[in-house]
């Protein structure tokens, strides 16, 4: 019997885009921080008849409690052109209204099911470009309303973006990379960004620039994956990265870096990078060693960080806990913590995502910072700030409704509603859920890697002196 991790819906967009509708709940979480620490903003609680959100068309025009908006609907409706009787009802009882999730680092053409990534010939294009829009469809089923897209071969996430953005398929609004810039033979040079000194990544980044970018990503330092990588070798000096990014940074690109080794991360915040994956502080010695000088220097800098923390953590730290990512240490060291999960990659998919909320959860933050963390931080760690990730007036009408409350249980974001992105309803597809768990033992993941390394220091010790 499948597990499925969408509820099925009786059909029929209630929100088309194009008009204004009053959204009401028993409570709306903003985005924002409450007064009280560690709190979250919700309006509505104190209101027997809960919160709501006034849209017109793609983009919010009010919040606030159920009552003062019925109260102010005549001034709401004929802002919009329209008089109150034409405004659509969206009536949510026992839900939450809250932000679109984000998804801050996806690999959208491949779909995280497989053990190792697929090799699709003469066909890899159109594979891809088909892998990215069914992607595309699961994320916003999971109500995930945008995503970052951190690695892509051959831009297919620029061409999906353009798709999803004109309106021809539905998905997550994207922000893309195209292919990761390394260097020759480097983690990931399978994508086709492969450079060797400075005149090669100013070309490499002004293509992408000319390609139609929103990012440019770095692989800082080698990775899991890519055969004859080494995840805590520095695979950039200081200065082609600073190049790097300051050439992004003059086009209008925001730009990230994958940096496991801490020589790697130090020199990507120092090149005045805006967002890392990973972090992971891997060393020589093929496990995390958390540097609190260095978290202290990504705090100062600004730099927003996704742990990739995934839905498996839990399961691979029970058998080798040398990869436990230090999100703990680098919220309390004042890091800006994301909710990236490294979606696509072997053994992460998609509909993974909620679990990986809940893994963030389980290695120590608290739920207000995880929810925070998958909303409004995440938006503003993508270069969307202000866009979207906070229901509040002129933001775009990117939310959700999950039944229940989740700041009680994050596992109520399973539970959806409403999808709503960009003004427009978006009936969920049906995800199959995770009761088809990885196969650990074929995953070659972080674990099985360092433990490879690991074990090399192993024979070396136990061979004779000669």
């Amino acid at each position: 019997m499948t597990d499925w991790i969408t509820p099925p819906t009786d059909g029929g967009e209630r929100l088309d885009g194009t008009g204004p509708a009053l959204l009401t709940a028993d409570r709306v979480l903003t985005g924002r921080r409450g007064d009280a620490v560690g709190s979250l903003e919700a309006i509505g609680e104190d209101d027997p008849a809960g919160g709501a959100v006034f849209i017109d068309g793609a983009r919010i025009r009010a919040v606030g409690p159920t009552a003062e908006l019925t109260a102010r609907l005549g001034e709401l409706a004929e802002a919009a052109g329209t008089t109150p009787a034409q405004v659509r009802r969206v009536e949510l009882p026992g839900a939450t209204l809250m932000p679109g999730l984000i998804e801050t680092h996806a690999h959208l053409p491949t779909s995280g099911t497989d053990v190792e990534y697929p090799d699709y010939g003469e066909h890899d294009v159109a594979r891809l470009a088909l892998n990215a829009a069914r992607s595309a469809r699961e994320l916003l089923s999971l109500g995930v309303t945008s995503a970052q897209s951190l690695g892509a071969r051959h831009y297919v996430d620029v061409a999906l973006r353009d798709a999803i953005d004109n309106g021809d398929l539905r998905g997550p609004r994207i922000t893309a990379a195209g292919p990761q810039i390394t260097v020759t033979a480097g983690h990931a040079h399978h994508a086709g960004g492969e450079v060797d000194g400075l005149d090669d990544i100013r070309h490499q980044v002004r293509l992408h620039h000319k390609r139609g970018v929103d990012t440019i990503k770095a692989m800082a330092t080698g990775g899991f994956t890519t055969s004859g990588s080494v995840p805590w070798m520095a695979q950039f000096s200081q200065e082609e990265l600073t190049v790097m990014f300051a050439d992004a940074h003059r086009l209008g690109k925001w730009t990230a870096a994958h940096a496991h080794g801490t020589q790697g991360i130090e020199r990507a915040v120092r090149a005045g990078v805006d967002y890392l994956a990973h972090a992971s502080f891997i060393s020589p010695a093929a496990r995390s060693e958390p540097d609190p000088r260095l978290a202290d220097e990504i705090a100062a800098a600004g730099v927003y960080v996704d742990c990739t923390i995934t839905a498996e953590l839990p399961r691979m730290l029970e058998r080798d806990d040398a990869f436990a990512p230090p999100a703990r240490m680098l919220w309390e060291h004042g890091v800006k913590i994301v909710a990236g999960h490294d979606a696509g990659i072997p053994g992460v998919p998609n509909r993974g995502y909620v679990g990986g909320l809940e893994a963030l959860e389980y290695v120590g933050l608290p739920r207000t910072e995880v929810l925070l963390a998958a909303t409004s931080r995440a938006a503003a760690g993508i270069g969307l700030a202000g866009v979207t990730g906070v229901l509040a007036p002129d933001f775009d009408a990117d939310l959700i409704a999950v039944a229940g409350d989740p700041r009680t249980g994050l596992g109520v974001l399973r539970d959806l509603r409403l999808v709503v992105s960009r003004g427009r309803e978006f009936i969920p597809d049906r995800i199959p859920g995770l009761a088809h768990r990885t196969d650990l033992d074929a995953f070659t993941g972080p674990g099985a890697v360092l433990g490879a390394w690991r074990n090399r220091d192993v024979l070396r010790a136990r061979h004779p002196e000669v």
